[in-house]
């Protein structure tokens, strides 16, 4: 997790939540991507988008409705990359009142979560956890950071597993705390 500038921290790295993000309320948790796991997502997409156009492009005699679909596969992936590109630059912040990104997108009021689930068999992200929430939302996806369909909130992908376990631990304690 990491502070705020205004922010203190105890021996631990804890912040105490005095920063100026997230309004009234102190930040509890901060979720942001590897930089390492941006670049390799980033290169396997940008990689494998290259890839396809090469194959649609080849003198291998191939019918043109392939190479269509290749050269569409690949604007398809060319662009799946652009929007991870994008997400990734994003952060996730937690407060008293809601889980937020760092474009101002509330992702979720803390009162419309029904449950956090983290589980080895959980449908879940990679390095993430699932929110399952008590009203639908809208369907939202920023690749490598979250999703939203439905009454799901998928958070982690190209996150760090210590950061989304501290953030899914934090919201577990407010679950238990709330529910008496």
């Amino acid at each position: 997790m990491n502070a705020q500038p205004n922010e203190t921290r105890d021996s631990a790295g804890r912040g105490d939540g005095t920063g100026s993000a997230g309004g009234n309320s102190g930040v509890l948790a901060m979720l942001e991507v590897s930089q390492a796991r941006r670049v390799t997502g980033l290169a396997v997409l940008g990689g494998l988008a290259a890839v396809l156009t090469l194959l649609a492009l080849a003198e291998a005699p191939a019918a043109l409705p392939w190479r269509m679909m290749l050269l569409a596969m690949a604007g398809l992936t060319g662009w799946a990359a652009l929007r991870m590109y994008q997400a990734t630059a994003l952060t996730l912040t937690l407060t008293e009142e809601a889980l937020c990104d760092s474009s101002g997108h509330e992702i979720t009021r803390i009162t419309d979560i029904a449950s956090v689930d983290r589980g080895f068999f959980a449908f879940k992200p990679s390095n993430g956890f699932i929110l399952r929430l008590s009203r639908p939302v809208a369907a939202r996806w920023r690749p490598g950071v979250y999703w939203q369909a439905r009454r799901r909130v998928g958070v982690g992908g190209l996150t760090r597993a210590a950061e989304a376990r501290a953030m899914a631990d934090v919201l577990s304690v407010m679950l238990a705390r709330r529910e008496g």
